[in-house]
């Protein structure tokens, strides 16, 4: 694990606020680390642009001026020059399959499947690699199969009770799997039985997956030790790692009572002129997420 930890380090996949300067999240709230996996991806400029090269394809195939079946091959197409070409790219990806061969096992499943977007950096090289057909499922609630090697794809209507392993960056609460990805593949009469991620963010998804039936695993999962590395590795410092060992036992308090301390965070988080920055900070105070005016 210490590889794969020193690999989202270096990359930023785990990022690390700086001193009274948390992340805003997506939610409203506001945290002291922030998971970009894919960043592995041969870290954020060229993770950035193959997540724009997949945004573009889809906006062409949604109006036609591409076709959606060439898509998969298009994106094995850009993992295997990156595969090929970036060290800690590959060292990922061959953990990854290492694991896949000696925790999972190969003949337990049949297809692997991965989900739009930032899935399809891991799921394309994987499915190549472990010489298994992919399903490539979109947020439209539709799916294409491939071969292996992608030289043919095709719409998929029925797996015949296939069983699939589904290959992900990370997992939070897994809310994509069991409102997208899992009942994609029961539509298609598959049965999803297993799932690897990079990163699981041990904020309950593995229990969320086990409820429907699917055995959750994952590369690192975030706990107390992933923090301690960081330490060690001098990625943070001590007064970094006495905030993030204190959110992750109470995120909630952790962050209340840094609000009260520090009401200039909110202020000046008003002056942004991030777009994103300003919808989080309204959330947050709209909704009174950390119960400030109580």
């Amino acid at each position: 694990m210490s590889d794969i930890l020193s690999h989202l380090f270096e990359t930023n996949a785990i990022k690390f606020c700086k001193e009274n300067e948390p992340f805003w999240y997506t939610s409203g709230k506001i945290g002291p680390y922030f998971f970009n996996s894919q960043y592995v991806y041969g870290g954020e400029e060229e993770s950035t642009k193959f997540l724009n090269y997949i945004t573009e394809e889809l906006e062409l195939t949604k109006n036609n001026k591409a076709n959606k079946l060439d898509l998969p091959k298009k994106l094995l197409d850009k993992v295997l020059v990156e595969y090929n070409s970036n060290s800690i790219y590959n060292d990922v990806i061959n953990q990854m399959k290492e694991y896949v061969e000696k925790n999972i096992g190969t003949n337990n499943f049949e297809y692997i499947s991965g989900g739009e977007r930032r899935d399809w950096y891991f799921s394309v090289i994987l499915a190549n690699l472990l010489n298994k057909p992919h399903l490539t499922v979109f947020k439209d609630m539709s799916a294409l199969e491939s071969s292996f090697n992608f030289s043919t794809t095709k719409n998929i209507e029925n797996l015949n009770g296939a069983k699939v392993l589904h290959v992900a960056d990370l997992i939070t609460t897994a809310s994509s799997y069991v409102k997208m990805w899992a009942p994609i593949i029961t539509n298609l009469n598959g049965h999803m039985v297993y799932s690897l991620v990079l990163v699981d963010r041990n904020q309950g998804g593995k229990d969320n997956l086990k409820e429907i039936g699917i055995t959750s695993h994952a590369l690192v999962t975030i706990d107390k030790t992933v923090f301690k590395k960081a330490l060690e590795l001098g990625f943070i410092n001590q007064e970094q790692l006495d905030i993030i060992n204190k959110y992750f036992d109470n995120p909630d308090e952790t962050m209340r009572q840094f609000l009260i301390n520090h009401p200039e965070f909110i202020e000046n988080s008003l002056k942004s002129t991030n777009e994103k920055t300003l919808k989080r900070v309204h959330t947050l105070i709209d909704e009174d997420l950390y119960g400030l005016n109580k």
